[in-house]
């Protein structure tokens, strides 16, 4: 083992590094405790795994210039963020060195240790944002280099009620802004209604992703007109002059626990100035003023997603 020098003090107990092309680290594993005086208060990086519901020892990381990249921490630690104060497991940083992203738990998900089990030990965080003070158990926040809020991660089950240019929604999973200020992108709880440039879609995404709230499936422009969304339950009859009709419908699929069980799969429907997008596939896009929309109510017999095969 051996000691490194960087620019938030020196590391001891280093088992592994890697070098860049310079000579500085790269990144590095320690053994043993160390401090490391940082913008955001005194930094202890992991050293050891506490508990089974820690991950294995990380390395951090650092730019070429020697700043901090990513450092996982030995225990939960409050830090000063452009939001107020949020407790990190895991932070990463831009180069700049503004934090990027911050976790508050960095748990390993295994058949010893469920989403359920780093949930619990969850707490709930008050935090600033562009859309009021916002309290929930939250997966992660990212920010923007001039220390912008650019995204919510919320864990499952948790909801934000917040003001959008649809009015007030019960945000699931996600929710993302501009730089501005402006919602860049939301999950919303429930099917809601939403006037597009074709009419009256209602939007709804029955498998959202739900493993970052950078990106949502309600996306908006900067001036908050509709730039794409989801749904289960409308089609779209497409007529274009002297062409043949089409029809843009969602589609179906088995559930996972096997095919008693239908589930719809979402259609995404794209806007773009004159242009609407079907499938986000280039080659379903069509002219608005040249182009006819009729929207049609689907009766599909499907059910909401379950992922429990007992």
């Amino acid at each position: 083992m051996t000691t490194v020098s960087t620019i938030y003090g020196d590391l001891s107990g280093v088992e592994f590094r890697s070098l860049f092309s310079n000579g500085k680290t790269d990144g590095c594993l320690v053994t043993e405790p160390n401090s490391l005086k940082t913008p955001y208060g005194t930094l202890v990086p992991q050293y050891e795994a506490e508990d089974m519901g820690r991950r294995s020892v990380k390395p951090m990381y650092f730019y070429k210039d020697g700043s901090l990249k990513s450092i996982a921490l030995q225990s939960q630690t409050m830090l000063e963020t452009p939001v107020g104060s949020i407790p990190a497991e895991l932070v990463t940083f831009h180069k700049n060195g503004s934090i990027k992203r911050i976790f508050s738990l960095d748990g390993k998900l295994s058949g010893f240790w469920s989403w359920k089990n780093e949930f619990a030990l969850a707490d709930d965080i008050t935090f600033n944002s562009p859309v009021g003070t916002l309290t929930a158990k939250l997966i992660g926040l990212q920010f923007y280099e001039s220390g912008a809020l650019k995204s919510i991660t919320l864990w499952p089950g948790q909801t934000l009620t917040v003001t959008t240019p649809m009015g007030e929604i019960i945000v699931r999973k996600g929710l993302a802004f501009y730089e501005s200020g402006a919602i860049r992108s939301f999950e919303p709880q429930k099917k809601i209604d939403i006037s597009t440039p074709i009419g009256v879609i209602t939007s709804w995404d029955n498998e959202p992703n739900g493993i970052h709230g950078d990106i949502n499936s309600v996306q908006l422009s900067e001036d908050g007109s509709i730039e794409a969304l989801s749904t289960v339950d409308h089609a779209v009859h497409v007529t274009v002059k002297e062409q043949e009709a089409e029809l843009f419908h969602p589609g179906v699929k088995n559930n996972v626990c096997g095919d008693e069980r239908k589930v719809s799969i979402p259609m995404k429907v794209r806007f773009d100035k004159k242009l609407v997008m079907f499938h986000d596939n280039p080659k379903f896009t069509f002219d608005l003023e040249h182009t006819r929309f009729e929207l049609r109510k689907m009766d599909l017999a499907t059910k909401e997603p379950a992922y429990s095969c007992s």
